[in-house]
């Protein structure tokens, strides 16, 4: 069960896990702290694991006002100081490594190592570098529950599903559209202006293989901003290593962070 705690005026639930040095995990755009529930006690014996919902995902509130995403990473800011961690890892996945991206410039005290999978760089658009597959997804997301299959196919290989036939049902419980879900899909697709250049952090980049969301080649963008980079890949893993490959994602961030 969460705990909840008000941020910048938001009432945020989080969830606690395990002890030793502090390790926030970032979730994705549609997602909630809930995505880290397969990975986090594989961390949980070295690292405090620290999972939240962002605004307008999850069980935490949402205002009426559409955030940024500054507003996002001063609220992972606000949390960590709430929680007594002056400094922490940081693991986003999907549009959560944005927000990780936006806390490190942000807040480049705050973050000791960073890890960014299946994502992509903050001036990048990823509706036009993947149009076919965001066209596809907006599409899909139309008709839910009816297309939940179709869009698990998207987030999953096809080898997995059928190795794992309940993650077929992972999407059928997709919210509908409401303000709530206009306002995250403004904030996805915000394009800041700031320099990754700045990101000093030793950095991490996981890649899934065969990740349709996100291409590898996007996420490797970041390597070209980024100095103190360095990349794994997953083979066989598509857009949800959190949810496919947890074991082994826990291994790669317990080398990394280690």
């Amino acid at each position: 069960m969460p705990e909840f705690i008000t941020l910048r005026g938001v009432r945020t639930a989080y969830e606690v896990t395990g002890s030793g040095p502090a390790l926030l995990t970032m979730h994705g755009a549609e997602g909630s702290r809930k995505q880290f529930a397969r990975v986090a006690p594989a961390l949980a014996d070295a690292f405090t694991v620290i999972a939240y919902d962002q605004r307008d995902c999850g069980e935490t509130e949402s205002p009426e006002s559409t955030p940024m995403l500054a507003d996002l990473a001063d609220d992972a800011q606000a949390l960590l100081q709430a929680l007594g961690h002056p400094q922490a890892h940081v693991y986003g996945t999907s549009f959560g490594g944005r927000v990780a991206q936006a806390l490190a410039l942000r807040h480049k005290a705050v973050v000791q190592r960073l890890v960014l999978g299946s994502t992509w760089p903050l001036a990048v658009s990823l509706a036009a570098a993947n149009p076919e597959v965001a066209q596809l997804i907006g599409r899909l997301r139309t008709t839910l529950p009816a297309s939940g299959e179709q869009l698990a196919e998207v987030f999953f290989p096809a080898a997995f599903l059928a190795e794992q036939p309940a993650f077929k049902e992972h999407f059928k419980a997709a919210p509908a559209r409401s303000a709530r879900s206009d306002r995250r899909a403004a904030v996805t697709g915000e394009q800041p202006d700031l320099d990754l250049c700045a990101i000093d952090c030793p950095t991490l980049l996981v890649i899934g293989t065969l990740d349709r969301v996100v291409p590898p080649a996007v996420t490797r963008l970041l390597a070209d901003a980024i100095r103190d980079t360095r990349t794994v890949e997953l083979p066989g893993v598509g857009h949800l290593a959190t949810a496919q490959a947890p074991q082994l994602l826990a291994r790669h961030l317990r080398e990394f962070l280690a």
